[in-house]
């Protein structure tokens, strides 16, 4: 999946980037307080996209999200 796909997807549930890490963005649901890093890659691998979502308690992405 691409990154700029799931970042979309994230915000589309609500959650926001909190801050720019060195080789990260972190991303923070704010209705739950959950934080998770999101990875500089052009593409992110589908299982670590769910783990992502999942961290941040929103659904995972579809193949059409």
């Amino acid at each position: 999946m691409k990154r700029h796909q799931l970042l979309q997807h994230l915000e589309r549930f609500g959650c926001r980037l909190e801050r720019e890490g060195r080789r990260h963005s972190i991303y923070v649901h704010p209705g739950t307080g959950a934080r998770t890093t999101v990875p500089r890659h052009s593409e992110i691998d589908n299982r670590l996209a769910a783990k992502i979502c999942r961290q941040l308690g929103v659904a995972p992405p579809t193949e059409r999200s």
